[in-house]
């Protein structure tokens, strides 16, 4: 069974997040998207886990479903503290076998801080005492590094972060098995860094918006689609089956910047000017390329699953004709190849160009192939900026 998993994700009572990430309307897009497997998240909110205990109905082992979809019950916890001197933040991603271990572990946490003010609640725990918690009620529960570069909420954050797994996570490090490379890396990136050999690498799109979802994801082959299954396969490999993957140039921690003065640099420039602004003197954020950079012990990456990278259907059109991407004229194209060619995933990835070329612009089409070959160039993102994609030859350029 091929299984497209997009696990981390937000409802709509995490800040910054659109109204619109209600469950039936996850549950249509992830339809429309090509997602097989859906991450609830969010499940310490209590508003929202009523409304996963109300609308979703479990079909298998620690999976449910709604309109088609299924979930997996999933949440992101902010844990910030001090440690060593130094203010750390670090955000996890919760894989949770069941609804009733999600109420355990959210009735644990309410203990020790305001659940219910974020879907993605802010705590000052440490790594290792929300851990201690966690398991208490939930063994089976698993533990992912969210974002693991991004500067100021991760495990190898330039802002907050620390430079080995061990000592973020402590005597907890080897119960953890799988890292998310957020939207700013990729697999290749990863790979340069011996230390995460171990991990199975996870994409996944981190979506505040139903039209974000399965902007990056995670493959999987499974004899049946359990919690249990899922666990297993992050942490054997055996079943993983790799990864969807952001261009990384068009996260917005990619490369080193300050936005204020609208300066991007490659880290080795950001090195020459001592890491700081040229333009203003005050320290530059430090992207994940130069993160990367400085933990990596290898020049070439020693792959051990293979990855695709994509650039969603709706930004592609948006990029092509030079329209805004939510504009009628946008949404109108982006409609209609759906209706007419299946999931968003199997038209960017696996539709033969051909069986599209009666129906579709040819521009749209020369897009989609240039990005199944990797022949973009991205103007890199920083600071919070995210990166642009450029086509050759395209209305947009």
């Amino acid at each position: 069974m091929n299984v497209t998993a997009d696990l981390h994700l937000h409802s709509r009572y995490s800040n910054a997040t659109s109204s619109a990430m209600d469950l039936p309307t996850m549950a249509h897009w992830a339809n429309r998207k090509g997602i097989h497997l859906l991450g609830t998240a969010d499940f310490t909110h209590p508003m929202w886990r009523k409304q996963l205990q109300d609308q979703l109905r479990e079909e298998a082992d620690g999976i449910y479903g709604l309109d088609g979809t299924r979930f997996l019950i999933t949440g992101e916890l902010s844990l910030v503290w001090r440690h060593e001197g130094k203010g750390r933040r670090v955000h996890l991603v919760l894989l949770v076998p069941s609804l009733d271990d999600a109420e355990r572990i959210s009735t644990e946490l309410g203990k020790r801080g305001n659940i219910g003010s974020d879907g993605r609640p802010i705590l000052g725990l440490s790594v290792v005492d929300c851990l201690d918690l966690v398991w208490e009620q939930s063994p089976d529960t698993v533990v992912i590094p969210a974002h693991v570069w991004t500067p100021w909420y991760s495990v190898f954050g330039s802002k907050s972060g620390f430079d080995a797994m061990e000592d973020c996570f402590g005597s907890h490090a080897d119960r953890i098995f799988a890292i998310e490379t957020g939207l700013s890396s990729d697999p290749p990136m990863n790979r340069r860094v011996s230390a995460l050999d171990r991990f199975t690498l996870v994409s996944n799109s981190d979506a505040h918006s139903p039209a974000k979802l399965a902007r990056e994801a995670t493959l999987f082959d499974l004899d049946k689609l359990t919690f249990a299954a899922i666990s297993d396969a992050l942490r054997t490999k055996d079943g993983y089956k790799g990864t969807l993957e952001f261009y990384p140039e068009e996260g917005k921690y990619h490369y080193d910047g300050h936005r204020k003065c609208g300066i991007s640099m490659h880290p080795t420039e950001s090195v020459k000017h001592g890491d700081v602004c040229p333009v203003c003197g005050k320290p530059m954020t430090l992207g994940v390329l130069h993160r990367v950079e400085e933990l990596a012990d290898r020049k070439e990456p020693e792959l051990d699953a293979p990855f695709r990278s994509l650039v969603p259907l709706s930004e592609l059109i948006s990029r092509v004709l030079g329209k805004g991407i939510h504009t009628k004229t946008v949404m109108t194209a982006y409609d209609s190849m759906l209706e007419r060619h299946g999931t968003e995933l199997d038209i960017l990835l696996e539709h033969p160009i051909d069986a599209m070329a009666v129906d579709s612009p040819d521009s749209i089409l020369e897009a989609i192939e240039r990005v199944r070959t990797g022949a973009v160039r991205v103007i890199p993102g920083y600071d919070g900026e995210f990166g642009r994609v450029v086509f050759a030859d395209s209305a947009a350029n």
